[in-house]
């Protein structure tokens, strides 16, 4: 694993590869430079067979900012289409990993850093958290799929709500409307967000791999060739060893050993 300036990575022995955005002087604000190195650390995570998960957190009192504002505001049109396709490519490789992800949000997650929550496959937060997507105060729109899983986790309506508006809604409300999933303490996040990954991290990994497949690509099929992908996908599963352990060990009321075959 090659070193990072603007992240900081760690392969813990529980297989979980911890990636903790690094730049706190700027609130984590997502540049050039983070960007690759993300990409580079999404790709290690996919490619290597030790890696089950992927925590992601922020270093100091942001989550993420957004994105490099400096750089937005040099942006021609077609200098914009690059700096949008470049974001949305690096959170679809996160969103595609084949692994479960976990962003845990410890205070801003503004623009492009509430795009890059919602592009893993959790997300937590802490009660001081804050989510929103303000580009349309800087005369822009979200660009990293920000417009897109925004509508697709929390509805339409409030998609709508937050985009043009701009505003702001508190780790609360995030949990209310489905945005995130477990809402702790501040001091609490990492400690119980781990956890809640290691439930995902210790099932069957082609069956998890597989639940993250079909709810992506499923999800804007007509219903009844999502049900097909559902119904394949199953097929494939039951002929798998995990498949073989997990049933036996549940009649012989064991714990089931994995190993993704």
């Amino acid at each position: 694993m090659q070193n990072f300036t603007t992240i900081k990575t760690l392969l813990a022995d529980d297989g979980i590869f911890e990636i903790t955005l690094s730049r706190p002087d700027k609130l984590n604000a997502l540049n050039d430079t983070m960007l690759q190195e993300l990409f580079c650390a999404f790709s290690y995570a996919k490619e290597t067979s030790s890696v089950t998960g992927v925590f992601i957190s922020g270093e100091g009192k942001a989550f993420c900012a957004g994105a490099d504002i400096n750089r937005l505001a040099k942006a021609d049109a077609l200098d914009g289409l690059a700096f949008a396709r470049q974001g949305q490519h690096v959170f679809r490789a996160l969103e595609t990993l084949g692994k479960p992800s976990l962003a845990a949000i410890n205070g801003y997650a503004f623009g492009g850093g509430c795009e890059l929550a919602m592009s893993a496959s959790i997300r937590t937060a802490s009660d001081k958290a804050q989510f929103g997507q303000p580009e349309v105060k800087l005369g822009v729109i979200p660009g990293y799929g920000g417009t897109q899983r925004l509508a697709r986790l929390v509805g339409k309506g409030r998609a709508i709500d937050l985009c043009i508006t701009g505003r702001f809604i508190d780790g609360k409300t995030a949990y209310d409307w489905g945005l995130v999933t477990l809402l702790t303490p501040g001091e609490d996040l990492l400690m119980k967000s781990r956890e809640h990954l290691l439930m995902a991290t210790q099932q069957a990994p082609l069956a998890v791999a597989s639940c993250l497949q079909v709810i992506d690509e499923g999800f804007n099929l007509p219903l009844p060739q999502a049900l097909e992908l559902e119904a394949l996908h199953f097929a494939t599963a039951c002929a798998t060893k995990d498949k073989t352990e997990g049933t036996s060990a549940f009649l012989e009321k064991r714990k089931a050993v994995f190993k993704g075959k």
